[in-house]
């Protein structure tokens, strides 16, 4: 009775899943077509769709399991333990789930669960590729013992067996590779000529049905989240590339009694310029100490504050920082160690708490003063501000930046725009699958790139708004639960107005299901950009800093001249996070900070952080060398993806302009420039200040017109007077 109950479960459930469309309802979707293709009824479109969703092509061997022991059992042959053999299957089955999911085919949500839980993890650490198929190899000849016995095979059976196999396997590689390759090919044009052919239908039929019809419901391993599209084909850096220390921060005696005479000694030095009070706590860090000075009653900060220089020359040190503790009565006196420890960013990449964080785009800064390792997540900021002169370790700070992204994403899932003015320091991450172009060195083209990234922003709100999200992960989310249950989204898309009703015409255009990647812009001299246009660029820099957090967009800006040329109040209210390596004059501080301290720090990383606003905390940078840099770049250079960098550093006279237009043309001329040409030959007068009142435009642009201008034989030189003539008339 079992065996023939087992048999006909089998056989039904084999033609549920031989037969499964993605016209038929099933998990996750909804049809309302009653016509139902499955030969397995509505109950098999239900349970063929569960399974394949759930365990991709392994989803066949439970039907398999269930014919072989419904025969044995049928032609008597002896049959225990078929329970646990089943449990044996599962597990079989889910290191199978695992091995296709590794290899990019369909293993289901139990391959993407384990290869994101536990391959994700052990893959990192994987610096060949023959490892990889090696790991290939023995999990799927594991699988293939577990489920041989599960079968009921005898020993000697599943050894013969597995040997069989092994060699099938040998010449099935062969046959992958070939549909690894070639495949995606064909496919891509087959599914471009049905595209082409759907597109058509849709012109010739403009009603738009009620009833969608999903996509098969099939997962592929772009569905995973993590690799992308280059799957287990990329591998992040290994941690080996980058150095580490083995110095810990340990409290000595002798250190201890050192700052307890340095203790004594600086309560002294108070008293001496009349400053009341005591020494009632010190904290001693890699590079500085800190002590914790309770004034007297009555005693201002204000008063102890500008003893700074004075501390510092009377304990002989070459700076001292005097700032109030958040949350505490006592006033911190940061003094620099007789001996610096040295902060590697390899010892804070391969700290826990940034392996272990999978969500938001952390960053390793450094160390406090407490010792503790410092990391912070760029997209709760949403963007970053940097300041410090030559020599102070931003350059390094930026490097440590980014290479801590390149630790963390695949190229699938952030993105890099750098522009380097300089073009020193950014130029070793050229072609770097993580670029979306090439980096940019020209001021002019790096504007270009920020106007792309402004109509980036815009394109990516529109399809947000199109399916009802609010942010990036939404998004994606929503994409990744689609494209695994089979759907399909849509955007309303206005392609006309109808000639008889003069209503606009809404067509649905399909969204590909493709997951929007996070954009981090680095842009390492701003003094540069803002020198070529000012206004511009501070208006470009504004409306991103503004609205482009949801959308996944982020901006590290970065200066070596923080005056108030190049940080302005706008750019400064729209960035809350801040850092400020070594400035020139406590002026440049107090334009970065809002607070004077920053001119105290010692260099070579030693920084400040505002983050979001709060309260500024004193940070030492890691340390990343050149040799270090290279070393990550080569790793990810070295693994071929399909990655395609773009130049957005070329404007495009078909594109759709976005709200907000610089108004330069590719060859540097403004496209204003006829418009205030009419308005001065209408007008027969012409200074920078009257085009610069009348199209609302900046003092830069204004003065690029009228020179333009002059060029043209339009106006004249000014005269000693500062004054212009208009040479034509308007005709």
């Amino acid at each position: 009775m079992l065996g023939t109950a087992f048999t006909v479960l089998s056989t039904f459930l084999f033609l549920s899943l031989l037969t499964q469309t993605s016209a038929d309802p099933g998990f996750g979707i909804v049809n309302s077509d009653p016509k139902i293709t499955n030969w397995g009824g509505i109950y098999g479109a239900y349970i063929s769709s569960i399974f394949t969703v759930f365990l991709g092509y392994s989803a066949y061997l439970i039907p398999t399991f269930l014919l072989i022991n419904g025969l044995r059992m049928l032609l008597g042959i002896k049959n225990s333990n078929v329970l646990l053999k089943f449990f044996i299957l599962l597990l079989g089955i889910m290191l199978l789930c695992l091995v296709l999911t590794l290899n990019e085919i369909n293993g289901g949500l139990i391959g993407d669960f384990l290869l994101r839980f536990i391959g994700v993890y052990f893959i990192q650490y994987l610096d060949f590729k023959i490892i990889f198929w090696i790991v290939s190899f023995f999990l799927i000849v594991l699988s293939f013992v577990l489920i041989y016995f599960s079968f009921g095979l005898k020993i000697h059976n599943i050894l013969y067996k597995t040997l069989f196999f092994l060699k099938i396997f040998i010449y099935l590689g062969r046959f992958l590779l070939i549909f690894k390759y070639f495949l995606p090919t064909i496919s891509a044009k087959s599914s471009s000529k049905k595209s082409q052919e759907k597109r058509a239908n849709e012109r010739a039929e403009p009603t738009i049905k009620k009833s969608i019809k999903p996509f098969n419901s099939n997962l592929d391993s772009s569905a995973f989240e993590g690799l992308g599209a280059q799957g287990a084909r990329y591998i992040l850096p290994s941690l080996s590339l980058l150095n580490s220390s083995n110095e810990k921060n340990t409290m000595t005696k002798e250190l201890e009694r050192k700052n307890s005479e340095f203790s004594s000694k600086l309560e002294t030095i108070l008293k001496e310029y009349g400053v009341e009070g005591k020494i009632v706590n010190f904290k001693t860090g890699p590079v500085v100490t800190l002590y914790e000075f309770l004034p007297a009653a009555g005693v201002k900060t204000s008063k102890v504050v500008g003893l700074s220089e004075d501390i510092a020359r009377a304990m002989s040190s070459l700076s001292a920082r005097i700032s109030s503790q958040p949350g505490k009565t006592s006033i911190g006196i940061e003094i620099p160690n007789p001996r610096r420890e040295s902060v590697l960013l390899g010892d804070l990449i391969k700290d826990e708490n940034f392996i272990s964080n999978n969500n938001g785009l952390t960053l390793a800064l450094g160390k406090n003063i407490d010792g503790e390792k410092k990391f912070t997540d760029l997209e709760k900021m949403p963007h970053l501000l940097i300041a410090g002169t030559t020599g102070s370790g931003k350059s390094v700070g930026l490097n440590s930046m980014i290479i801590s992204l390149l630790y963390r994403f695949t190229p699938s899932e952030c993105k890099l725009i750098l522009i380097d003015p300089k073009m020193l320091e950014l130029s070793i991450y050229e072609n770097i699958p993580h670029l979306l172009t090439p980096v940019v060195t020209n001021p002019n083209k790096a504007i270009f790139a920020l106007k792309w990234v402004v109509r980036e922003m815009e394109n990516r709100y529109k399809l947000m708004t199109s399916i009802n999200v609010k942010n990036i992960r939404s998004f994606n989310a929503k994409i990744l639960s689609t494209k695994s249950l089979g759907r399909r989204l849509f955007r309303e898309v206005q392609t006309g107005v109808d000639s008889d009703t003069r209503l606009p015409i809404i067509e649905k255009k399909e969204l590909p299901l493709e997951k929007m990647p996070l954009i981090v812009v680095v842009i390492d001299e701003m003094a540069d950009l803002m020198m070529i246009a000012g206004k511009e660029v501070e208006n470009l820099v504004q409306r991103l800093a503004q609205m482009a957090r949801a959308s996944g967009i982020h901006l590290i800006a970065a200066t070596q001249r923080p005056s108030v040329d190049v940080i302005t109040g706008t750019i400064k209210a729209n960035f809350p996070s801040r850092i400020s390596f070594r400035v020139a004059s406590r002026f440049d501080s107090r334009t970065i900070l809002n607070e004077m301290g920053a001119e105290q720090l010692l260099g070579s990383g030693d920084m400040l952080f505002l983050e979001n606003g709060a309260y500024v905390t004193r940070l030492h940078g890691g340390f990343v060398s050149e040799s270090e840099i290279e070393a990550v770049v080569n790793f990810i250079k070295s693994q071929k993806t399909n990655e395609i960098q773009h130049d957005i550093t070329v404007e495009k006279t078909n594109v759709e302009k976005s709200s907000y237009d610089l108004g330069f043309s590719s060859n540097n001329v403004d496209t204003l420039y006829d418009k205030a040409l009419t308005l001065v030959l209408e007008q027969q007068k012409v200074s920078t200040s009257f085009i610069q009142r009348y199209l609302q435009i900046g003092y830069n642009r204004a003065a690029r017109i009228v020179e333009k201008m002059e060029e043209d034989g339009f106006i004249s030189e000014p005269s000693h007077a500062g004054k212009r003539s208009v040479l034509k008339k308007n005709k």
